[in-house]
């Protein structure tokens, strides 16, 4: 059955992390009809992260990935740029799950991601601005998000994970600021810069792929043994695609009723000067999530685009995957008065770039992941930890389609559907208004 796209991505606002970067190069448009032994839609985490298996797995064949847009302008180049190996549940007081076995999988898998991101860094020669194995901290600002991190850290002990509790000296001196009250800090995170990871990706893959921007997928259709993909000036016959597009495969048809599309916002400042970095004091790169969920995730960064800082909070859902340039700067002022709050000596600061990223969840937590149909296969939904659990899927998929034999296809396989969500608007009201309560709840975290 031929299927036409229903509509295209929207990414809200300008990425900082990808403006700060050098310009492109003009893009390599598709504008033919051509064949390939496979075919990959979408260059984020996953769509890159299965090209890169691709090229290993079977080095003589053809492999073609199509980008609707740029490669760093998409949802991944608009990461917080957390590589988390450990479970990181949204939907909890303080990330952790609620049965060992599982986190622990979960952890054996992220970390499987981390160290294939890793290994492909290194390849490439991008450089610790890029991808840092740091780790980082969660940083607690009031007593209640103390409580969550002496949780978590008791959580991590049973089941034999390390961490560092800090206390509030120890997070001024990272930090220059008196925010924090205490932190807790564990060593498995991969840091990155990840509009430059992923071009970076791409910049390598392309002497062993094709690659085509600005080339979105708009139909595709089972053809004999062949998928035949459309895109607005040409199209690629593979007899088996990747699907690597998180929540935008609801635009293909797929998944209908059963994933969630919510926007997370970040800003970030203007290169800070000198005297500003005398003035802050502290650490010139640290990375803090917030010790509730919910709160606000903070990040000073040094090296290209200079010295800045970026603040990433707010959650909303919003089913048509789209927000209004009302909501962005809405949410950009709400950001400022985090950010002034944090940083009195820097308060009022321009912010040079406010934007949004999509996010895709299922009500269940479980990934949209396997095969659809004969030589389609999907890596999507990654449940708001894209960078590890994209990067994962991706591998995985690429593994399944080669028919590989890795027991962690079987884990992912494993896992049931993701869930049918209760009808409009009744899941916009209940999600947005949940969102809320809980940022509410949250405090100075936020």
């Amino acid at each position: 059955m031929a299927r036409s796209v229903t509509k295209l991505p929207k990414d809200p606002g300008p990425s900082g992390w990808n403006a700060i970067l050098p310009d492109y190069e003009a893009p390599r448009v598709l504008k033919e009809h051509r064949t390939a032994d496979w075919l990959i839609i979408g260059g984020g985490f996953a769509g890159l992260s299965a090209a890169r298996r691709l090229t290993q797995l079977r080095p003589d064949d053809n492999v073609a990935l199509v980008e609707a847009g740029r490669v760093g302008n998409g949802p991944a180049g608009r990461n917080s740029g957390f590589m988390i190996d450990l479970p990181h549940d949204l939907s909890s007081d303080n990330y952790s799950g609620s049965e060992q076995d599982q986190d622990r999988k979960q952890t054996e898998m992220n970390r499987t991601a981390i160290q294939f991101a890793r290994e492909a860094a290194e390849e490439y020669g991008l450089g610790s601005d890029v991808l840092n194995p740091c780790g980082k901290i969660n940083g607690a600002a009031t007593e209640k998000g103390v409580r969550h991190n002496l949780a978590y850290a008791e959580k991590l002990a049973n089941v034999g994970e390390a961490s560092e509790l800090l206390d509030a000296r120890d997070m001024k001196d990272l930090t220059g600021i008196d925010y924090y009250l205490g932190g807790l800090y564990t060593p498995g995170t991969a840091m990155l810069q990840p509009a430059a990871y992923v071009r970076g990706l791409a910049t390598a893959l392309q002497q062993k792929i094709d690659l085509y921007e600005q080339t979105p997928a708009v139909s595709f259709k089972r053809v004999g043994s062949v998928w035949h993909v459309g895109t607005p000036e040409g199209s690629i016959e593979a007899p088996t695609v990747i699907m690597a597009v998180n929540g935008h495969i609801q635009s293909f048809g797929y998944y209908p009723k059963q994933l969630m599309h919510v926007f997370t916002y970040a800003s970030m400042t203007r290169a800070l000067t000198e005297d500003e970095i005398n003035r802050l004091g502290g650490h010139r790169q640290w990375h803090i999530t917030p010790a509730d969920p919910m709160g606000a995730t903070i990040r000073r960064i040094s090296g290209t685009g200079g010295d800045r800082i970026i603040v990433r909070t707010r959650f909303t859902y919003d089913p048509s995957m789209e927000v209004s340039d009302d909501r962005l700067t809405s949410v950009g002022k709400a950001q400022q008065k985090s950010f002034d709050a944090r940083f009195p000596m820097l308060a009022g600061m321009d912010m040079d770039y406010v934007w949004g990223g999509r996010l895709c969840v299922s009500w269940n937590g479980v990934p949209a992941f396997g095969p659809l149909d004969d030589g389609l296969i999907s890596a999507c939904c990654q449940n708001g930890l894209g960078a590890a659990k994209g990067t994962l899927s991706g591998m995985l998929a690429a593994e399944l389609a080669t028919k590989s034999n890795n027991p962690m296809i079987a884990e992912m396989m494993a896992q049931p559907a993701p869930k049918k969500l209760p009808p409009e608007p009744l899941t916009w009201f209940g999600a947005n208004m949940t969102m809320r309560w809980r940022e509410w709840k949250a405090g100075k975290e936020a």
